[in-house]
């Protein structure tokens, strides 16, 4: 039973309801309540985006009432979901950011294995201009690259532009940094009595590596594994620059392109398509989020 009690002993000592003071209880609500708007301010654009893709071009166009709909359809999906454009968009996104996964994890984790236990002389170095060069914003790489390929293709005779392929090495240089900064900092967590205890035992790095240290960094290469995903199946910049054919377009850029024509905006199919694109990601975070969170935490203290 909660009760009041006042300590007579002195008047500096706070009021308390029960177990929980004053100030915590007011903490409380001000979380709840900025929780609220948080929740509030991020699900309201997908929330509209769901009621505009249940909507007719015509109830659309008539602007009667936006965040309402008098006469349901599934019009939208059923188009898309048939259209072997818009399924190939979603193939050529599927087969890009699963390669990318790949491509990255061999990378990435070799890498923040002999950066962070591995020592030797300017690795710490090393290791931060790693992450330096993600700070680096995609709109001043993409000049550079997109001449690197072009010259690359000149020389060799082998087509890399407006190839969905193209994508396979341009990915990485956004999802290797990162990736290897956070595996950097959750290899650099373990103790270091388990690497010590094989080397004694006679194994080798790469023994330890793929015996001891990935099994224990599991949480960490699942964060890494969604984020390298989450990039690889949202980037919009480089697609649009190094795919113009549309048979070689990603997802991403397949709905912008084809759906919308000059003036004309196909809100209805556009809002679907994004729905739809938006649906692998949230899959992947529902299932695994708690692996992710540990990934990150873990990877934020050392010893």
């Amino acid at each position: 039973m909660s009760t009041l009690a006042i300590d007579k002993a002195g008047p500096s000592r706070k009021v308390k309801y029960g177990s929980m003071s004053r100030d915590r209880a007011w903490a409380l609500r001000w979380s709840y309540f900025f929780l609220v708007l948080f929740a509030i301010f991020f699900l309201t654009p997908p929330i509209y985006m769901l009621i505009t893709s249940l909507k007719s071009s015509a109830e659309i166009s008539a602007a009667t009432n936006p965040w309402w709909v008098f006469h349901p359809t599934l019009s939208n999906y059923v188009e898309l979901l048939t259209s072997n454009q818009f399924l190939r968009f979603f193939w050529n996104s599927s087969i890009v950011s699963l390669a990318v996964v790949l491509v990255t994890m061999l990378i990435s984790v070799p890498a923040a294995f002999a950066l962070a236990r591995m020592k030797f002389w300017g690795s710490t170095t090393l290791a931060t201009g790693v992450f330096l060069t993600y700070l680096i914003p995609d709109s001043l790489l993409f000049i550079p690259l997109f001449k690197m390929l072009a010259l690359v293709q000149d020389y060799t005779g082998i087509t890399l532009l407006n190839r969905w392929y193209v994508l396979l090495f341009i990915y990485p240089t956004l999802t290797v940094p990162f990736c290897t900064w956070i595996m950097i900092g959750y290899f650099a967590s373990i103790p270091k009595e388990l690497d010590e205890a094989a080397l004694i035992d006679g194994a080798s790095w790469l023994q330890t590596l793929t015996r001891i240290f990935i099994p224990v960094a599991l949480p960490g290469l699942i964060a890494a594994t969604i984020f390298a995903f989450t990039v690889s199946w949202a980037q919009f910049l480089y697609p649009l620059v190094f795919t113009t054919s549309v048979d070689q377009l990603v997802l991403p850029v397949g709905i912008t392109t084809t759906l919308i024509k000059g003036d004309v905006f196909n809100w209805g199919q556009i809002m679907t398509g994004a729905l739809l694109g938006a649906a692998p990601p949230l899959i992947i975070y529902a299932f695994l989020m708690d692996y992710y969170i540990a990934g990150l935490t873990a990877g934020a203290t050392k010893g």
